[in-house]
């Protein structure tokens, strides 16, 4: 028998919960990037692809569409180009950043490319964070995430048009 999906490693799973009152981390609590929940979902679909499991009962029909919705959705965005060291790289380089684990996942989901999307996602930034240090956030990330597939397949094309005006 296969052994139970071990998901990526990433910190944000590692990420301590708040305290109860009994002092018990909930094994179960954790904060998941797309990144995670595209890989997790991808995994259990080669496994269930693997083992042919049949689709007969209602509840795995709707456990399949959602499956089916989520990767449909998780696939075009940047997460399906991300990987454990690139998530790893992302965030070492926002360490000098005073950012909660919280918004750098907001930071990492998003790809935030503006300053009012960057405003957005981090709390209070007008007050925590200068004009440069927004600038310097959107760079690291433009510089460390890989961009949005779907911008990215539309680019190429609008620079060749471009290339082609510019040559004659």
């Amino acid at each position: 028998m296969a052994s139970p999906y071990q998901p990526p490693t990433c910190h944000f799973r590692d990420a301590p919960t708040k305290p109860s009152s009994c002092n018990k981390k909930n094994a179960n609590a954790a904060m998941l990037s797309n990144y995670e929940v595209f890989k997790l979902l991808t995994d259990l679909k080669e496994q269930r692809k693997d083992s042919g499991k049949n689709k007969h009962s209602a509840g795995q029909q709707n456990l399949n569409t959602i499956m089916y919705e989520t990767l449909k959705y998780l696939s075009k965005t940047p997460c399906s180009r991300q990987s454990p060291e690139i998530v790893k790289e992302f965030l070492t380089t926002m360490m000098p950043h005073k950012l909660t684990k919280a918004e750098k996942l907001q930071l990492l989901n998003h790809r935030p490319q503006t300053a009012v999307e960057m405003q957005l996602l981090v709390e209070e930034s007008e007050e925590r964070l200068s004009e440069e240090q927004i600038e310097e956030l959107i760079q690291t990330v433009a510089d460390v995430l890989p961009g949005d597939p779907e911008q990215e397949n539309a680019a190429p094309a609008e620079a060749e048009m471009d290339e082609g005006g510019e040559q004659s």
